[in-house]
């Protein structure tokens, strides 16, 4: 089914005043800007603060030099065309370019300039590493972003997943449940397809980025119900966004109204480095204080989340604080020897990514004397 009518260009905001558009031109002229009709529709154009429009709308400040193109060092990690494998039982599989709407925050955005192609047009060259590498049991489905797909061409590359013998469970990431859930409502194949999927011994997983409780519409919540009914499973994650959810009490609220909707919190993301993200970033151990204060005013089940960074090295959770140190530990590693690793590194508020915890140049020891390594949580 189609997707929603989309607003391509700045000058189509007429809620906004010419001085405003004239300032959000050359930003979209560096970092494209689509956003679907209907999410526009719920801004509030009164509040230049409102979540949503801080999620979808370019600003300004995007134009302030700082971060990289590809903060998690993606490309180290590609084994054949739209291929990543960087944690030995996960492979992602970057299916499509096109998003319903366009995350000012997003970490893949150097996708949608010119001259860059990492999508696997053909996935026959992917489809066949994951059959010969067999530690692979899960696949994520990403891009972009996989809802955008004509149904049909979704299903193909689903069956063909799912029918891996070793892999048994198969992800979708995607921020259309939020952005066009009509697209999904509009759509009952897309529920043929999860019933197709799923099967005692494998499971279909949507992998959701609702950042604010306001994206839970009752259009969304309907659109999750209908592929949670068939058989789907839920999981949300998120960044850390300034202005969006950075706000425990906010942060609370979307914990609460996930859970409520059968969507597991899963995880949440200290901002990546990207270029165009600064404003949008959070420091640290702010992030740590924001999310260690949303789980505490939750029930259990709202507080599945973990507070992690993605970085080039592997998931990093952020655990805690311990009088001048902070706490983190490889939740996953790309060195598999590396995983459970915790690290105690001196404080730094200002501190944005794991990197900034570091003397210029060094990267952890083995040794615990080193003063960032600890030893083995596992």
């Amino acid at each position: 089914m189609p997707l929603s009518p989309c607003i391509l260009s700045v000058d189509e905001l007429h809620n906004l005043s010419p001085p405003e558009r004239d300032t959000m031109r050359p930003v979209a002229e560096r970092y494209p800007f689509r956003a679907p009709a209907p999410y526009l529709s719920r801004i509030d154009w009164q509040d230049p603060g409102d979540p949503l429009r801080r999620i979808v709308v370019p600003h300004p400040d995007e134009l302030a030099p700082w971060g990289r193109a590809d903060p998690s060092d993606e490309a180290a990690y590609t084994r054949a065309p739209g291929l990543q494998h960087k944690y030995p039982s996960t492979a992602l599989l970057l299916v499509t370019d096109n998003c319903a709407g366009y995350c000012r925050h997003c970490f893949r955005k150097r996708l949608f300039g010119e001259g860059r192609d990492e999508v696997a047009r053909d996935p026959r060259p992917a489809l066949e590493y994951i059959r010969e590498h067999r530690e692979i049991t899960n696949v994520l489905l990403t891009g972009g972003d996989p809802l955008t797909l004509p149904t049909r061409r979704l299903a193909a590359i689903v069956e063909q997943v799912a029918q891996i013998p070793h892999v048994r469970a198969v992800r979708i990431g995607s921020k259309v449940p939020a952005y066009d859930p009509g697209r999904i409502l509009r759509d009952p194949g897309l529920r043929d397809l999860v019933r197709a999927t799923v099967r005692p011994d494998l499971r279909f997983f949507l992998m959701t980025q609702f950042n604010h409780p306001r994206e839970l519409s009752r259009e969304a919540l309907a659109a999750v119900h209908g592929l949670l009914a068939a058989g789907m499973t839920a999981c949300n994650q998120t960044p850390l966004l300034r202005g969006v959810n950075d706000d425990p009490a906010v942060l609370a609220r979307l914990f609460r109204s996930l859970t409520f909707a059968g969507i597991s919190p899963y995880y949440v993301f200290v901002c990546r480095p990207t270029m165009g993200n600064l404003h949008l970033s959070v420091p640290v151990e702010e992030c740590l204080a924001v999310f260690s204060t949303a789980q505490s005013r939750v029930s259990g089940l709202a507080k599945r989340a973990r507070l992690v960074m993605s970085h080039a090295t592997g998931k990093v959770e952020v655990v805690g604080v311990c009088r001048d140190k902070v706490v983190m530990r490889y939740h996953r590693a790309a060195d598999p020897r590396m995983s459970g690793e915790l690290l105690m590194l001196p404080r730094n508020p200002a501190a944005r990514w794991l990197d900034d915890y570091l003397p210029a140049g060094e990267f952890f020891d083995d040794d615990p004397s080193c003063g960032f390594g600890c030893g083995s949580a596992a």
